[in-house]
């Protein structure tokens, strides 16, 4: 029976899994939080599609999200280095040497879709709406070895004597961060997709871009301002059960 003769409304139910390249985005003038970079991830999660109208549903996800980024280069240390005075809030001791920071969250998308050409072998759809994130861990991950310096050029370095610059150390890390942030985060998410119809069911190609719009840290004095981005690809399949 034709859609507008009936009260039936299409429903799929679909897995994904695609790459990830999140990002933490900070301001420009916190030493702490500025100059990160995307980091490459996997993710990958389910949703229901829920047919609204002809062309426009609601799909609502359950999705793995990582989120975080790197940051590689002359950077402020921000734990205490034993031999050395602790500085005033703001104020840190800097060396070269490689951090990643990887947040995992369980993210949970509402959006709307419009299609076109839903009926069609080949079509397309637009989407776009809220999600809200449940942070599950959060680890820094540090390498590398570095003298320290006062200044974020690395043309000041730490003296422990007239001509003796303070001993290189070693920064090979994992730190579990988790209690210094917050546990949820909200934000919107959108993007667009290519769908391939077979019979009932379809394959798709998914394009999508999210920005939280939560402050991550609990401590914004001592640790900044950060909120999550990413860009991700996405390869999936959905089953039509209506």
């Amino acid at each position: 029976m034709a859609f507008g003769q009936s009260n039936e409304r299409e429903v799929h139910v679909g897995v994904k899994a695609g790459i990830s390249l999140p990002n933490l985005v900070g301001s420009s003038d916190q030493e702490i939080t500025k100059n990160y970079k995307s980091r490459l991830a996997a993710s990958f999660g389910a949703f229901v599609d829920v047919q609204l109208h002809k062309n426009t549903s609601l799909q609502i996800e359950v999705d793995y999200a990582p989120q975080g980024g790197k940051r590689n280069g002359i950077q402020p240390v921000t734990q205490p280095i034993p031999g050395l005075p602790v500085l005033p809030a703001g104020n840190y001791y800097f060396a070269n040497f490689n951090n990643t920071a990887k947040l995992d969250y369980i993210e949970l998308p509402v959006m709307l879709k419009y299609r076109v050409r839903r009926d069609k072998p080949v079509g397309a759809y637009l989407n776009g709406g809220t999600y809200v994130g449940f942070l599950m861990k959060a680890t820094t991950v540090t390498s590398g070895s570095s003298s320290l310096f006062l200044d974020n050029r690395g043309s000041i370095p730490v003296m422990v004597g007239p001509s003796t610059p303070f001993p290189t150390i070693p920064f090979d890390a994992k730190t579990d961060v988790t209690d210094s942030l917050n546990r949820v985060n909200f934000g919107i998410t959108g993007g667009g997709g290519i769908t391939f119809k077979h019979k009932d069911n379809y394959f798709f190609i998914d394009g999508r871009a999210s920005y939280g719009l939560t402050t991550l840290q609990k401590d914004t004095l001592n640790d900044g301002k950060s909120r999550t981005g990413n860009l991700v690809m996405s390869f999936g399949y959905a089953f039509g059960v209506k």
